[in-house]
């Protein structure tokens, strides 16, 4: 599919501004589309990626101060919680992406911090318990080891409340 561009995309080899697009692809999670373009100057083919703009999202944080969503943050947060580790970095960055999404959902602007935290400990507590409690103890900000236990306790309710619930749902949908 050979298609001229409406909209000029200067060509970085020659710097040219027509081109066709030779190739679009949706990727994966259908968030972005991947165009494969050659130049109509030199015939050099290169990549552009065409992605929906979000507005920015500030976090207000404890103080009322706000600053911008840094997904490499949040990234970087997870992955220390999830250090040594079974949970890979590729599904972290989808992690990231899964709570990003929610947050624009239930946020127009402005997300609490206390919010964000929250996100990311549903998440931790879904991929690793020992990440999300790493996560939970300088999130919370644990004095002593008693409140470690009583998060570990917490965590072992819920862990063996969820799968009464999902051996009940197995047995619904079977009988």
């Amino acid at each position: 599919m050979l298609v001229e561009t409406e909209t000029a995309m200067r060509c970085i080899q020659c710097g040219h501004m027509k081109d066709k697009v030779i190739d679009s692809r949706i990727s994966k999670d259908g968030t972005s589309i991947r165009r494969r373009r050659v130049c109509l100057g030199c015939g050099y083919r290169y990549t552009t990626y065409e992605n929906v703009e979000r507005t920015e999202l500030q976090v207000v944080k404890k103080d009322g101060t706000t600053e911008p969503l840094k997904r490499e943050k949040m990234l970087q947060g997870m992955v220390k919680a999830c250090e040594k580790r079974p949970v890979s970095v590729d599904r972290l960055d989808r992690a990231v992406d899964e709570i990003i999404t929610t947050i624009h959902q239930d946020h127009n602007a402005q997300v609490p911090v206390q919010a964000l935290g929250l996100q990311v400990m549903d998440k931790l507590h879904e991929l690793d318990p020992v990440a999300y409690i790493r996560y939970v103890s300088v999130y919370r900000e644990f004095d002593n080891v008693k409140e470690f236990i009583e998060e570990i306790q917490a965590l072992e309710k819920r862990s063996f409340r969820e799968r009464v619930e999902k051996r009940a749902n197995a047995q619904a949908r079977k009988g």
